[in-house]
């Protein structure tokens, strides 16, 4: 059973949740904020492609909530508790696997505004107990640039294990970048009694 759109978590701090249609607006808000911020870690758009279009957003968006309902991937939207219309970031459970292997590869970033805080670590983590609850995944990987130091921190913070180094992984802003590969499993990553997790929709 795929775990439903009116998934819901909370931190200490964070509320995170699937996408809505009426996040269109804000979502777009937020990615123009963060165009700059964003451009060097994601991968460069189609030629005439804007990601940050009202078209493009809703998209995606509807794209999110497919998934989620497919089973393909968990996508979280980011925000306050103090102010959760506002949305900071993206977490994302992505390119699902089921059958032997029960994995996903992990995605995330946050607003340039809401850096070194520790909000990533402490999002990614209910998303981990997520993917270890909930979705009832074995593993979650995840492959960062040697040249994203940040990244590199939070996750090794949250006890990902070193797996290896691909060469020439994704192509990323239009060149084939080295990617460190790491990953967790359901072994290393117990869910903690009192779940957070609320499917009351927010």
């Amino acid at each position: 059973m795929v775990p439903p759109l009116s998934t819901r978590l909370t931190t200490q701090r964070l509320v995170l949740r699937p996408p809505r249609t009426g996040d269109i607006g804000e979502l777009r808000r937020l990615l123009r904020h963060n165009q700059a911020h964003l451009n060097p870690w994601n991968p460069a758009p189609r030629p005439g492609e804007d990601p940050t279009s009202i078209t493009e957003v809703s998209n995606t968006v509807l794209r999110h909530r497919r998934e989620w309902k497919s089973g393909r991937s968990f996508s979280f939207m980011l925000a306050l508790l103090t102010d959760p219309g506002r949305l900071i970031g993206k977490i994302a459970l992505n390119g699902i696997m089921r059958g032997a292997m029960h994995g996903a590869y992990l995605g995330y970033w946050m607003d340039v505004d809401h850096q070194n805080g520790g909000l990533c670590t402490e999002g990614i983590s209910a998303v981990l107990d997520f993917a270890f609850g909930p979705a009832r995944l074995h593993r979650v990987q995840a492959a960062i640039m040697p040249h994203n130091p940040r990244s590199l921190r939070v996750i090794e913070k949250l006890g990902f294990r070193r797996e290896g180094y691909a060469e020439r992984y994704l192509q990323i802003a239009g060149k084939w970048e080295d990617h460190i590969l790491f990953a967790r499993t359901r072994e290393e990553h117990p869910v903690p009694d009192g779940s957070r997790h609320d499917n009351a929709v927010a």
